[in-house]
């Protein structure tokens, strides 16, 4: 078990970037680790490639939206970081957006947010950029979905169970959270559901965690609003999950659930490939 020493944070110009930076500063305080956060977007130039072959005033006026971008998300991060010494602007690299796959293997923990469509700013971005940042880097994101308000997430957690190697590696990163929680519910779905909980049951009570075991039945159905389901129903903050996906001619495929839990999360969820 590690608790998250180093942590980055992923800022960019949506409204909920600040949302994102006022959980990193509760996570610093909590495990007392130290957040990079990194304003990360796709230039300008390479949004729009046909100003390269238009007229120089053209290419400026794109490096002076990057800058004015640049400006904006600064800003945003200053006001919410509210002086916390913890948390520290970065420059981004010059391959960004795709650098920071490269920067997550040097954090303990990742915060992202959810891709909101109807946002403007999620143009700022490639449509698979969350993904390809999961399965890249291998490490632990907590996701923050593009609606509601979080003071608090980790108070009541629900864990989605699976005998998988993502599964196992999501629950080792969430034991920081668990050994805190004033609940824990594991849910497990399949015809050997109860045996790998009562696994699961010992291994966690082992962490000093006295969870709450659910066996889910049969696996049929839409898992991934089944899992929404249950933490509705159990008032959980945060969902914690394996991710599954890999590549297939240099394009991102998520498993099914996985998928569209990036896409209908109603709660911050904590995923590890």
């Amino acid at each position: 078990m590690q608790t998250p020493r180093s942590i980055l944070l992923h800022l960019d110009s949506s409204p909920r970037c600040a949302t994102r930076v006022k959980l990193a500063r509760q996570l610093s305080a909590t495990f007392e680790a130290q957040v990079t956060a990194v304003p990360c977007t796709t230039p300008a130039l390479m949004r729009y490639p046909y100003a390269m072959e238009s007229a120089a005033e053209a290419v400026a006026m794109l490096q002076d939206l990057d800058n004015e971008c640049r400006d904006k998300i600064h800003r945003s991060f200053m006001e919410a970081r509210d002086g916390c010494p913890s948390l520290h602007w970065a420059e981004p690299l010059a391959d960004e957006p795709w650098g920071f796959s490269r920067r997550a293997l040097y954090a303990d923990l990742l915060i992202m947010g959810q891709r909101d469509a109807d946002d403007p700013a999620a143009a700022e971005l490639p449509v698979d950029f969350l993904p390809s940042v999961l399965v890249e880097s291998g490490k632990p994101a907590l996701l923050l979905p593009y609606i509601g308000d979080y003071e608090t997430v980790g108070r009541r957690v629900l864990v989605a169970w699976k005998e998988t190697r993502e599964s196992a590696r999501a629950l080792a990163a969430s034991l920081p959270w668990l050994l805190l929680a004033d609940r824990v519910d594991v849910v497990c779905y399949g015809d050997e559901a109860s045996a790998s909980l009562r696994s699961l049951g010992g291994y966690l009570e082992a962490q000093g965690i006295k969870p709450h075991l659910h066996d889910g039945g049969r696996q049929e159905g839409d898992a991934a609003n089944r899992l929404l389901s249950d933490a509705a129903d159990r008032g959980a903050d945060l969902l914690v999950m394996g991710c599954y996906g890999h590549t297939r001619t240099r394009e991102w495929v998520l498993g099914g659930v996985t998928r569209s839990i990036l896409q209908t999360m109603t709660l911050p969820v904590l995923m590890s490939h």
